[in-house]
């Protein structure tokens, strides 16, 4: 599969099977996230897989997005291992933690596998639950299955704009604002 038809297929999955993530396949999209580029390549990721029964328990307290998943990755950055940007000292853990989760993501559904990205999640409940030093930044929850024999993209999934919204050439003359369903 090409990487177009890849990012086309891949949607937020949020209704799984009971089947269970072979090991096999869990590795290659740990592989994807540990490969996946980092500012000066500080590798900052630090994740976390939430497989047992107890874990998938608390996972439910801490958001009501774990949609039931058989397993979901905490995807998080160490802030002591983190590049910071000398200008301003801004912190690219967020960005390098995003672009692991995402990497993680698109191997997901070249695998088979079906995901969401989850940030609608109570930190602070999320560092308790799962015993986090406060040098661990939680970004990203990934829940993740095979996906239910009805498990379907959203309705508003293929709603995206035109390039010509989105991209702009030297600057940013014409730019306007709203989300895709406000075209």
């Amino acid at each position: 599969m090409d990487f177009l038809q890849l990012a086309k297929k891949r949607h937020s999955v949020r209704k799984f099977s009971n089947q269970k993530i072979e090991k096999e396949k869990l590795d290659l999209i740990l592989e994807a996230g540990r490969i996946a580029p980092t500012a000066a390549n500080y590798q900052p990721q630090r994740i976390l897989v939430l497989d047992s029964e107890e874990s998938l328990e608390k996972l439910k307290a801490c958001t009501p997005c774990h949609f039931h998943a058989p397993l979901a990755l905490l995807v998080c950055y160490d802030t002591s291992a983190s590049w910071k940007r000398s200008y301003d000292n801004e912190d690219t853990g967020i960005t390098d933690a995003s672009i692991v989760a995402t990497q993680m993501i698109l191997q997901a559904t070249e695998a088979g596998i079906g995901c969401t990205w989850v940030a609608h999640f109570d930190p602070q409940l999320i560092r308790t639950s799962f015993g986090l030093p406060d040098y661990l930044v939680p970004v990203a929850l990934i829940p993740m299955g095979y996906p239910a024999v009805d498990s379907a993209p959203n309705q508003t999934h293929e709603n995206r704009f035109s390039l010509n919204r989105t991209v702009f050439f030297n600057s940013f003359d014409g730019i306007s604002k709203g989300k895709p369903s406000e075209k």
